[in-house]
């Protein structure tokens, strides 16, 4: 088989109201470096470790965030994250400005990030 052929992975990228913003918060949530200010504020890539890359791109002003756990608008992706203690976790992504949207498992709790996208903590 050809390898040039076979694709490498790239970037996973959110759709978002405010991409800085939104950029800022899972930066400041994984402690990954602040994205620079490169004055784009349509696309931007935050990088963490071993080249892994989360992208956040503007939408059109009628963004609708995902509700979950309905279907009315769908998730159609969310981000799992792993820590070793949940309620620790928990504390940090509320401070940043995560909002709870369910603790009720006892191996990981469902949040909302600041632009209405679900992900989870989990320390499974």
């Amino acid at each position: 088989m050809n390898q040039s052929a076979v694709p490498t992975y790239g970037v996973v990228a959110i759709d978002c109201p405010e991409p800085k913003k939104l950029a800022g918060f899972y930066a400041a949530l994984l402690e990954w470096p602040e994205p620079a200010a490169d004055g784009d504020d349509e696309w931007v890539t935050i990088s963490g470790p071993n080249g892994a890359k989360i992208a956040f791109q503007l939408v059109s002003a009628d963004y609708r965030p995902p509700e979950w756990p309905g279907q009315d608008v769908p998730q159609q992706l969310h981000l799992d994250f792993y820590v070793a203690d949940l309620d620790a976790g928990q504390e940090r992504a509320l401070a940043l400005g995560a909002k709870l949207l369910d603790d009720s498992p006892k191996t990981f709790r469902v949040y909302a990030d600041p632009a209405g996208h679900p992900f989870c903590l989990c320390a499974c």
